[in-house]
């Protein structure tokens, strides 16, 4: 089994962030749906996606929701663009293992690859 974890750091303003969130989103999909050990991170400005996923309206909703139980979030990140009320309403973990941020560093060193997006 692999262990894999998606990095998403895009911002919600561009197509090309538009893409970077789906592409994100389709590999977190395969990895579930292939059984492996796989963490889904939103972090610096992909905060902000977590409320827009949320909505049943957003073209990626429904993908977001069979990996929600898998996805966290940064807590620093979102304080710092104002959605840590969406991303607790969205049922997504607040991630805060070091200084406020997700530890990369750990997810490394328990076996995961880092893919960034």
């Amino acid at each position: 089994m692999n262990k894999i974890a998606v990095l998403l750091l895009a911002d919600t303003e561009t197509p090309e962030a538009r893409g970077r969130l789906a592409n994100a989103l389709v590999l977190a999909k395969e990895c579930v749906d292939a059984g492996d050990e796989m963490q889904l991170i939103f972090d610096g400005a992909a905060t902000k996606w977590i409320p827009q996923l949320a909505d049943p309206e957003h073209k990626h909703h429904r993908t977001f929701l069979s990996v929600r139980d898998r996805t966290g979030a940064c807590l620093y990140c979102a304080r710092a663009f104002n959605v840590l009320d969406g991303v607790k309403a969205a049922g997504v973990a607040e991630l805060d293992d070091y200084r406020d941020h997700p530890s990369l560093r750990q997810l490394v060193s328990d076996g995961y690859s880092v893919i960034s997006f």
